[in-house]
């Protein structure tokens, strides 16, 4: 069986509408081989291969066979420099240009490899906002926690990430992208609290600064707050997809939608202002002996 995607997609609602689809179709077929056809495809933005990568290891995992067909050069290019094709037997390419953050999976017990992967793959990236050493490493401990988030509370067996700079857009811009297929916000949330919140009222109580369903000697949320009052000030943006479940924080506002099918695990895509010129720090570290 063939699923045609669609011509583009891209890290909106739509996009990820077009992704749950992708996995309902995949699901609802009885066939061991299944094609994911790109020929009308001409934009997919590379980040989002995180996405498709997790969804298609649930498929894999029920002893199904997927090959990905009719990819366009471009794409081609792009799906072997990111490693994203090697998933699925394909070629590894260099990249000339520095602008990807590769596709990668780990298992929950990955973490230290994940954490150099942040270190190595975003915060090193020459239009990174420029920052202090303890911000970098807050920042880092903070997409951490989301890993961390996926490991205690989604109980998933892999964690995808990949990520993509996009120097033709306006403003140029970075895109981080992390998918875990375990336990859902929703589901979470609504066990803790016992009611009944649909997933974007559940993302909106998880983003909430001091709100966690995590007990015991485990503190933190999402594990965002850092990473939210940074990209409250560098004017990027934050998209969360789990259920059924959209919440996105974009130039001040907040954006909640949802889906007419769950997502069966959780996405959070981090963007980055790249066009930043300011110099970020914590502000602890400015003190009256730096002003003169």
């Amino acid at each position: 069986m063939e699923v045609l995607l669609p011509q583009k997609i891209t890290s909106q609602f739509k996009g990820y509408n077009d992704l749950i689809s992708i996995y309902y179709n995949l699901l609802q077929s009885e066939e061991n081989n299944l094609f994911l056809n790109f020929k009308n495809t001409t934009l997919f933005e590379a980040n989002l291969s995180a996405v498709l990568g997790a969804i298609c290891s649930l498929i894999v995992e029920q002893k199904k066979n997927i090959k990905i067909i009719n990819l366009n050069s471009i794409l081609e290019n792009i799906f072997g420099i990111n490693g994203f094709l090697a998933e699925f037997g394909g070629e590894f390419l260099p990249d000339k240009k520095g602008t990807v953050i590769t596709y990668c999976k780990y298992t929950p017990y990955e973490d230290i490899e994940f954490m150099e992967y942040i270190k190595n793959e975003l915060l090193s990236k020459p239009d990174f906002p420029k920052h202090s050493r303890l911000l970098g490493k807050k920042i880092n401990e903070s997409i951490f926690e989301l890993f961390e988030n996926a490991r205690t509370h989604g109980h998933c067996k892999s964690i995808f990430t990949c990520g993509q700079y996009y120097p033709g857009k306006t403003p140029k811009c970075l895109d981080m992208t992390i998918v875990d297929m375990g336990k859902t916000i929703k589901s979470n949330v609504n066990e803790y609290l016992n009611q009944e919140l649909s997933g974007s009222e559940a993302i909106e109580w998880a983003m909430k600064y001091g709100n966690t369903t995590k007990t015991g000697d485990v503190s933190g949320g999402l594990g965002l707050d850092i990473i939210f009052e940074f990209i409250k000030l560098n004017n990027g943006k934050i998209q969360i997809v789990s259920s059924d479940g959209y919440w996105e924080f974009r130039k001040g506002n907040i954006e909640t939608r949802l889906f007419d099918r769950p997502f069966l695990g959780t996405i959070v895509n981090i963007e980055f202002n790249l066009e930043d010129k300011d110099f970020y720090q914590l502000s602890k570290e400015i003190s009256l002996d730096n002003i003169f």
